[in-house]
């Protein structure tokens, strides 16, 4: 024992004599003398057989505390010198035996155990868990290449290795086996057209003395196993680290790890398959190895193995000193904004003024412009308390229900399909949403009373949503995605390609729907013919299954996550599913509804996209988005309550303008990020400003909204308007189907369309008043009204001068008629300006 010692110290102490020059890496220069102490991950490593290999992760402590990735820069010796190669960090056996691997940086050494077996021996292999990896990590069998259902050229697997039978008898017996070759492996077709030694379609795949040439080329050589029965499966993958604070332009190597059912673990870095959510902040490479780039903010980089999924976090802070800033708490909100700019090197914008912020928040809440007066009036205010009030009175006005209503009905498909016999069902069900939104229902039971709904659609206005979820796979996908955050549509196939969740989860959710039933009645009318006298009644059966897919056997009732659950024939299924959803535990339910509505206020959700929260998707603040999901809960799922948590926090009030450090902020909400208004509420505000009300046959006439786009109950009403600029259709469940980026056709129709020429010039509108002789207000007021309407602020001195300089001009040259035209071009001239496309 003593003499190996002594050798340890004198080959490390060789090994540690040539560094002491900085380590250069990519970020910057690090000093060696400023690496306090070195780390190394696994504290030992064992190897087994001559495809097993490990990856060593190398970490630096800073004597700021700070912490930085050595694996490249870090030496590198094995004890003995013939028992493994090492490489960046990476162990690759070469004879059995046990020894000790010298790990240094800047004088610092740490010794890992080392212990090597069986590289002599021809291990079995196991087809599921160790070729078919390769298939996926090399891309053959993406939705691109040879995954997608027609195969590419003939040949077909399944997609990213998600049913490994098919692909086992498509490679070994499809085609009279003519891919492998057992007797001269090197010569089978499947290794020719992957090195590119034939012709093949993809291109290059491997190189001949690459790690997956010779794991195929064994397993070709071994008479192509299956593997046995008994065989460990794969149970789950993690990473190391999971999450790590990195520098702009900085590197961060992780490792990735197998979990099998006999407890055994294996490093299978080389084998995943890497992906970033945001590629502006991190890329990874095929070696786990991460880069961050100039953008500050959180990225999530996916590791997938044979359906699990994983994730590592990289957190990137902006890295410039900031001045000193405060941030007073006013909801539970702010706590946790606060901590994320300052952990990302962030400064928040300041408070945004009176104007902005009554027009912001007018337009979110209730998607209508304030008035003149009104904004007046609340700039004029001096209750410290205003803001706060001013919410509070927003999310009682009738104008609120309606505009939150018609976000309902997007995402709950409220859809007529041009059919004269379906309005009287899609009025009924519009109208019920917006009563629970007007009463704030509780979140719980408004989405109970829909997804349970029973009866007609005269009693029961929510049964309408079972016009456009007529089969099991429309029931789980709409359920999913709209009430729980999930993506499922994929598992309805295949597993999910960025989730845990399989086919089996997607039909065990469809099988909640099994026994729901529908008939249709015609009512008694005078006209037999009439077409809107039949209703739909929804009912529930006492029998009825759904086939799971790819059992191709009755699916069993089972929420996600859960445990399968017995229903008896007297119960609906789906109110067992409701009371699952709206648990206090659920961890979808509340938290889908706390990211949808944050999304509506800041146009980003803290998981983006709103409706896709997967672990592959992770929030860029969880700890935000718990806090607000804790909030929904506590208030009885109130969502008027979880509005006033988000509009009353010093967070939404903050200006739009950036400042130096916050400027390329795009997901930690260090500012208010600008958005384009949505169609109905542009076509509204362009009526309110030119005084020009829109008509929509068939309308109910409400006295408090007359007229008004954001009432539509569904999206038969035509107008070109509203579908030029993104209105939806309402075919799916998503929010993303509502387009808000700009468009030519949208500027054009704006700029010069008869629609909107007629109403900036209509006569008794808003320009033909102010030109009025009878109107005796100073010209330079009634300005000061059109930019208040248009832009919820007074005109500046050029604004003020340059429009007085107009209108006296037309009207020197062309008296009453020059005057009307000065003010129409004023009019034209606001509503084509990004200040009013807007809300900042």
């Amino acid at each position: 024992m003593q003499t190996r010692s002594r050798l340890w110290s004198l080959f490390v102490a060789a090994l540690v004599a040539p560094c002491a020059l900085a380590s250069r890496t990519d970020a910057a220069e690090i000093n060696s003398a400023d690496v306090k102490s070195i780390a190394v991950y696994p504290a030992k490593v064992t190897l087994v057989g001559a495809d097993d290999a490990a990856q060593l992760i190398v970490t630096g402590t800073l004597a700021s505390g700070q912490t930085v990735d050595l694996t490249a820069e870090a030496q590198y010796l094995i004890a003995d010198g013939k028992s493994a190669t090492v490489t960046a960090g990476r162990l690759v056996p070469k004879a059995d035996g046990t020894t000790d691997i010298a790990i240094t940086f800047g004088g610092r050494a740490v010794r890992v155990p080392l212990s090597v077996k069986s590289v002599g021996e021809s291990l079995p292999l196991n087809f599921t868990n160790q070729v078919v990896p390769v298939f996926t990590k090399l891309g053959c069998n993406s939705g691109g290449c040879h995954g997608k259902l027609a195969g590419q050229n003939g040949f077909r697997l399944s997609l990213l290795g998600f049913e490994p039978d098919l692909d086992y008898a498509t490679l070994v017996k499809e085609a009279r086996g003519r891919r492998l070759f057992p007797a001269s492996p090197d010569a089978s077709l499947f290794l020719t057209k992957a090195t590119g030694r034939a012709p093949h379609g993809g291109g290059k795949k491997m190189e001949p003395d690459s790690d997956e040439y010779k794991l195929v080329r064994r397993w070709i050589a071994a008479g192509m196993p299956w593997g046995e029965e008994k065989d460990p499966k794969v149970t789950r993958i993690s990473v190391y680290p999971e999450h790590r604070v990195l520098s702009r332009h900085g590197k961060q190597q992780f490792a990735v790890y197998a979990h099998y059912t006999n407890g055994a673990v294996e490093d299978i870095t080389r084998r995943a398959q890497y992906e970033s959510n945001d590629t502006e902040i991190a890329t990874v490479d095929e070696r786990a190895q991460v880069r961050t780039l100039g953008m500050s903010g959180e990225a999530a980089i996916m590791a997938r193995y044979q359906g699990m999924v994983a994730v590592f976090r990289a957190t990137v802070p902006l890295g410039v000193k900031t001045p000193a800033w405060e941030f007073a708490e006013k909801t539970v909100v702010d706590k946790f904004t606060a901590k994320k700019w300052r952990e990302l090197g962030l400064v928040p914008s300041d408070l945004c003024g009176d104007e902005q912020f009554v027009r912001r928040v007018f337009i979110d809440i209730t998607g209508t412009f304030p008035t003149a007066k009104q904004v007046t009036d609340f700039v004029a205010d001096k209750d410290p308390a205003k803001r706060d009030k001013l919410v509070d009175a927003l999310v009682e006005t009738p104008e609120y229900a309606y505009y939150f209503a018609n976000k309902w009905a997007d995402i709950l498909r409220v859809k007529r399909r041009q059919e004269q016999n379906r309005a009287q069902g899609t009025f009924a069900f519009h109208e019920w949403i917006r009563e629970q939104v007007a009463a704030d229902t509780p979140y719980s039971e408004f989405v109970r009373a829909i997804v349970a709904s029973t009866g007609d659609e005269r009693k029961s206005p929510p049964t309408v949503w079972y016009k456009e979820i007529d089969k099991a796979e429309q029931f789980v996908d709409d359920v999913s995605q709209v009430f729980l955050g999930q993506r499922l549509s994929c598992a309805n196939c295949h597993h999910h390609p960025y989730e845990k969740w399989s086919q089996d989860d997607y039909w065990s959710l469809a099988a909640f729907y099994a026994r729901v039933g529908r008939k249709e009645a015609r009512l008694p009318s005078a006209d037999p013919n009439r077409q809107d006298n039949r209703v739909q009644t929804v009912y529930i059966r006492t029998i009825g299954n759904v086939t799971n897919k790819r059992t191709q056997k009755p699916a069993e009732a089972k929420p996600l996550d859960g445990d399968p659950m017995t229903i008896p024939v007297d119960e609906d299924p789906r109110q067992k599913l409701v009371d699952w959803m709206v648990s206090p535990k659920n961890p979808f339910f509340a938290k889908t509804v706390a990211n949808r509505y944050w999304a509506h206020f800041f146009g980003r959700g803290i998981v983006d996209p709103l409706d896709d929260m997967r672990i592959t998707n992770p929030p860029s603040n969880p700890e935000l988005l718990d806090a607000l999901t804790q909030s929904v809960i506590d208030s009885k799922y109130s969502l008027k309550a979880l509005i006033k948590t988000i509009c009353k926090s010093r967070t939404y009030q903050l200006s739009s303008a950036p400042n130096e450090f916050n400027k390329h902020d795009k997901q930690a909400y260090a500012r208010y990020y600008p958005r384009r208004l949505q169609a109905e509420v542009l076509l509204d505000a362009l009526c309110q400003v030119t005084d020009s009300p829109s008509r929509y046959n068939g309308l109910p006439a409400d006295k408090n909204a007359p007229n008004r786009a954001i009432m539509l109950p569904d999206e038969s009403f035509q107008s070109y308007f509203l579908d030029v600029n993104g209105r939806p259709q309402r075919i799916s469940a998503c929010e993303c189907e509502r387009v808000s980026e700009a468009n030519l056709a949208a500027v054009l129709h704006m700029l010069n369309s008869d629609e909107v020429q007629g109403k900036i010039s209509r006569g008794g509108g808003r320009a033909d008043r102010l030109a009025k002789a009878d109107d005796k207000r100073p010209d330079e007021e009634k300005v000061t009204e059109l930019f208040l309407s248009a832009f919820s602020r007074k005109p500046t001195a050029d604004d003020l001068a340059t429009a007085i300089e107009h209108i006296k001009k037309l009207e020197a040259k062309s008296g009453a008629a020059g005057k009307k035209t000065a003010y129409e071009n004023i009019l034209w001239a606001l509503v084509n300006t990004k200040e009013f496309w807007f809300n900042q």
